[in-house]
Formats: structure tokens, sequence, C-alpha cells
């Protein structure tokens, strides 16, 4: 018999950021390894080129006009896409936003709340939601899942002028280490996946600064960008019975310029 973890036919993942960017990325490998996809994104024309795209796989594609920073809206999509789909089998939340400032010591408070607001407690409530429903299958005896948390390597690394972002990604590894201890019980894992520099609209500023060009991507031992689609095969890994035994654990991707 042919090895075919991989292959996520009748399961189902729920990518928040869905609409483009990394989210995108992981969305269409999910959806190309068999897997039904909801994707959550906050601007509705995104979400519908998006939809577009992966129907185009032949799975079953729902895109619904979430703001993670919203407890109630959280809450009633998590609804929303479990009624649909019947099920959710694997959670990324990947939803972002960047947000710095020319100092530490003139940090603005408005940037701090708004940056948390989406990259912690978007978080936190996502993968609460998701949690919630994977525990209730798992007691009425059916368990397992996946639960992803998007962070950065401004996470491990100092983020000069980024404080705020990077306490939100430090933050979400602690989380997610927090939930594979508690969750494993229900057959529910729980990681992080940690994005180098990665070509987005998020970095786009950077993708145009010459000194950037000069500095930093040649640090990277890759020698380029990262994209997208660089963060397929993880996705798929992380979703599939392959990572069954495999929680509690981050995911650096980017290039290997961690340990260079």
């Amino acid at each position: 018999m042919a090895y075919a973890p991989f292959n996520l036919k009748g399961k189902v993942a729920l990518v928040t950021g869905g609409n483009r960017g990394i989210g995108f990325g992981m969305a269409e490998a999910l959806a190309q390894a068999g897997a039904d996809v909801v994707i959550w994104g906050s601007n509705a024309e995104f979400n519908k080129t998006a939809e577009g795209k992966l129907t185009a796989y032949g799975v079953r594609i729902k895109a619904q006009q979430v703001n993670v920073a919203d407890e109630k809206a959280v809450a009633e999509g998590m609804e929303e896409a479990v009624a649909a789909m019947g099920r959710v089998d694997t959670v990324i939340a990947n939803a972002g936003i960047g947000g710095g400032a020319k100092s530490f010591s003139e940090f603005p408070t408005d940037v701090y709340r708004r940056v948390l607001s989406v990259n912690l407690d978007g978080v936190f409530f996502t993968l609460r939601e998701a949690a919630k429903h994977m525990v209730a299958r798992a007691t009425a005896g059916d368990p397992g899942g996946s639960l992803i948390g998007v962070a950065s390597l401004a996470a491990i690394e100092g983020a000069a002028r980024n404080e705020a972002y990077a306490a939100t990604k430090g933050a979400v590894i602690s989380m997610m280490k927090s939930i594979a201890v508690e969750h494993a019980r229900y057959g529910v894992r729980a990681n992080s996946i940690l994005p180098g520099w990665i070509a987005t609209d998020m970095t786009a500023g950077a993708q145009e600064s010459k000194a950037f060009a000069e500095k930093v991507i040649p640090r990277v031992p890759a020698r380029r960008w990262g994209e997208p689609a660089d963060f397929g095969g993880v996705a798929v890994y992380l979703a599939s019975d392959a990572s069954s035994y495999h929680s509690g654990d981050s995911f650096v991707i980017d290039g290997g310029y961690t340990i260079f």
C-alpha cells in the first residue's frame, strides 16, 4: 500500500488572512492536497478573488469576511464555518498586521494596541473557538485536530522599532506550547510557524529598499526572498496525519537566515 498521509481529502482547513500572502500560499497548497478550505479575510474583494482561484482545485471553498480582532465576529465565523463544512480539522491563525515606530521611546500607544488586537487577541480568539469545536468533537468520540499559530523571526531576534509586533509573535509561540500540552489528550496538536523575510504586501517597503537588498537579503543563505508558496509544504504536513505525533514545536521557514 502506498504511503499517503499527506492526502488531505476529507479534511477541512481554515486559514485566517487566507486571501493573500503567506495565508493564501498555505490555503492553495491545502486545496491542492485535497482539503476543503475556509479562508477568512477582512477585505471582501480579496476574499472573492482568492475564493475563485482556490475553487479551481475541485474542493469545497468558503470565504468569510471576519475581523479576527472582534471576539464576537470570530465566534460567529467559526460557528458558520463548522456548520457549512461539517467540521474543521486544521486552523491556521495567520492573520496579522505590522506596526512600528521611529523608536521604542516614541512608540504610540494606539499603534501598540492595534497590533496586539490583531496579532495576539486575534490568534487567541481564533484558536480558542477552534479548540472548543475540536474538544467537543473529541468528547463525542472523534478526536484529532491541528492548531497552528503564525509567529515571526521577530519572536526570537531583536526587532528594533517593532517592539509591539515582536511581543505579539513571541507570545504566539508560548501560547501554542500551552495549547499543545493541554489538548494532546484530545488528539489535538499545536505548533508555530516562524516566517523569515518573505515577499508579501507587508514587506513591500523593504523589497523596494536598496540598502535592504544589499545588506539583508545577501545574508539569507538561500540568496532570495521567501515566497508565499514556500509555506505550502509545512501547512500540508501540519494538517496531515503525518504530523499526528508532532506538537509544541516551532517551524522556522527563513531560507537559513537565523543560522547564518
